[in-house]
This record gives structure tokens, sequence and C-alpha cells, in this order.
């Protein structure tokens, strides 16, 4: 079952690169539900197990930062 991520990408990385994850995520059965283009460079999505996968291999040595669970942030 697909969960929700946030998929951050290192300073620097073009428009353009971010756009291509983006479709990658949305061609594999993922939905992207925010695009974060200000403080933050990515996106959060709702992405598959074998997507995930793939972008996780990119951490290391590719254009993503990180990537980490999208969850609800409350103030009480």
């Amino acid at each position: 079952m697909p969960d929700k991520f946030m998929v951050i990408f290192k300073p620097g990385t073009p428009q353009s690169e971010i756009d291509k994850y983006v479709n990658q995520v949305q061609d594999n059965g993922g939905e992207v539900h925010h695009k974060f283009d200000s403080t933050l460079h990515g996106f959060s999505a709702t992405i598959p197990e074998t997507q995930l996968q793939q972008l996780q291999s990119l951490q290391a040595s590719g254009p993503i930062e990180y990537i980490e669970p999208d969850t609800k942030v409350t103030i009480q």
C-alpha cells in the first residue's frame, strides 16, 4: 500500500529535474499532493513502494536531499 512522503531535493536542483520525478511518481501510480518551491524544493506524494525504493536510491549521490514520511503537524 502506498504511503505519503515528502521528497526534498538538494539546493540548486533545477525545477525541470524535480518535475521529472513528479512525473515519474504519477506515471507509476502515485499521487502528488503538494509541490514545494519556496524554502523547500520538492513535493509531497503518495508513492508506491517500488517507486519509493527508486527515489531512495537517489539520496546518496543523486539530486534528492531526503525523503521522510509526510505527517500532520498540530500545535496544542
